[in-house]
């Protein structure tokens, strides 16, 4: 299992940025994530923080495409472009379980 790391760079009222780490045995990649607040309200509330929402957004990712697929810099919203049921997914979460 990959380790995620993820750090603010920028928190803005309107739109934050976060670096994300993801690191497994053989190697490392570097991402840069920008989430709006909006979307957050909308899909990552449940999650606790945005920080803990942008890394249920990369093990989302990461069950479906390696490390080295995902894009270096995106923002969340594009993740429904390449994988249609991120949003339904996403919202499915349930933190008690």
């Amino acid at each position: 299992m990959a380790e995620i790391t993820v750090q603010p760079s920028d928190r803005q009222p309107v739109t934050s940025t976060f670096h994300v780490s993801i690191r497994d045995d053989d190697s490392s990649t570097e991402h840069d994530v920008t989430l709006s607040a909006s979307d957050y309200d909308r899909l990552g509330t449940k999650y606790g923080t945005p920080e803990d929402f942008v890394r249920a957004c990369f093990e989302f990712l990461l069950d479906r495409e390696p490390k080295e697929s995902i894009l270096p810099r995106f923002d969340v919203s594009v993740i429904s472009r390449y994988f249609p049921e991120f949003e339904s997914t996403i919202q499915g979460f349930d933190p008690t379980s």
